[in-house]
């Protein structure tokens, strides 16, 4: 990158952090704050950066920034599409794809997921690629931010990577292949023919899941809109929850929040998250 535009990649970063007020991001204001619109620190905090780097970047210098920080910068300044794809040219990386780990997550999503600080939630796909988590999301599921490409989607690793059932009692597995087939059914239909990125994942999975294959040729189809699950917590043992959904417009991205299953003592083990944090966590689970 030139000096011009590791300025004018600044100049934006500064413009984008200036216009948005604390409490829309889950921030206190207080009286005693100087500087329009959030911190750098803040900004940091939200992207999962150093301060030092970040503070770098705002001055514009530093190193090229990745396409992951820059797809955390734009879900911490809630940019739009066109300002995430703008911020992308500056830093002269590619536009993400649609769907993949960096895509785009409205800043509507964002917003609403902002507003459940105390209740587990998450943006994912319709392939089930995890975009965006909140700390009891991780807590409970475990930080999904290190997964590319093909791997990048839980439902791809429920068929190919035996570790990726730890997440639910033995006895739920074929329920859950079930309804990740189903689903996933559902998402490539709605997609069309002529997307690549479903069609090229279910061919694979065909080819390297027998289980896959067996309930591809069985037809189910259905969205998963809600459901009761039972999740394995490695601190917490067997916790039961209710996986609500909310769908974007184009029905690309969902928002996923758990809330405690009635008649059960699920309510006590998700008040216990905040406590434990994710310490207790490996990062392979979903």
């Amino acid at each position: 990158m030139s000096p011009a535009r590791y300025r004018e990649l600044g100049a934006f970063l500064r413009s984008r952090r200036e216009r948005i007020r604390p409490e829309d991001v889950g921030f206190v204001a207080g009286p005693r704050r100087r500087v329009p619109g959030l911190r750098r620190d803040e900004v940091a905090q939200l992207a999962g950066a150093s301060v030092d780097y970040y503070n770098e970047l705002e001055r514009g210098a530093g190193s090229q920034p990745s396409e992951q920080m820059l797809a955390a910068l734009a879900r911490a300044l809630r940019l739009t599409r066109d300002e995430r794809d703008y911020l992308f040219h500056l830093a002269e990386r590619p536009v993400p794809a649609e769907t993949g780990p960096a895509a785009h997550v409205h800043p509507g999503m964002l917003d609403l997921l902002g507003r459940l600080p105390s209740t587990p939630a998450q943006v994912i796909t319709d392939l089930h690629v995890t975009l965006v988590q909140n700390p009891l999301a991780v807590a409970l599921l475990g930080d999904q931010s290190g997964f590319r490409g093909r791997r990048a989607s839980f439902a791809y690793r429920w068929f190919t990577e035996p570790e990726a059932r730890q997440l639910y009692p033995a006895a739920d597995h074929d329920t859950q292949s079930r309804a990740f087939t189903a689903d996933l059914r559902a998402a490539a239909a709605a997609r069309g023919p002529r997307d690549t990125e479903a069609a090229s994942m279910i061919q694979e999975l065909l080819t390297s899941s027998p289980e896959f294959a067996g309930l591809w040729s069985e037809h189910d189809v259905a969205f998963r809109r809600d459901d009761r699950k039972r999740i394995v917590h490695p601190a917490l043992g067997t916790v039961e929850v209710n996986c609500l959904n909310l769908f974007s417009e184009d029905g690309r991205q969902r928002l996923l929040w758990f809330t405690p299953a009635l008649g059960t003592d699920s309510a006590d083990a998700l008040e216990m998250l905040a406590v434990l944090g994710s310490q207790h966590l490996t990062g392979e689970l979903t």
